[in-house]
């Protein structure tokens, strides 16, 4: 995900596509607490990927 292709979308695109790395993140959190995790380098790409979100809704927020 780039930061350019998120600055284009609205807000409400962010927080929905927010929304969905949140979940996701619980998902893969639970699959490494119960050892079932196949993809363990998607939980640090979920995380970079959620504070890009946060950081360009800030971003738009003070603008």
């Amino acid at each position: 995900m780039k930061a350019a292709d998120l600055r284009k979308k609205d807000e409400s695109e962010l927080r929905s596509e927010l929304k969905g790395l949140l979940r996701e993140q619980f998902n893969l959190r639970m699959q490494r607490g119960i050892g079932q995790m196949k993809q363990p380098h998607r939980f640090r790409a979920v995380r970079k990927d959620i504070a890009r979100i946060e950081t360009i809704l800030v971003e738009k927020a003070e603008a």
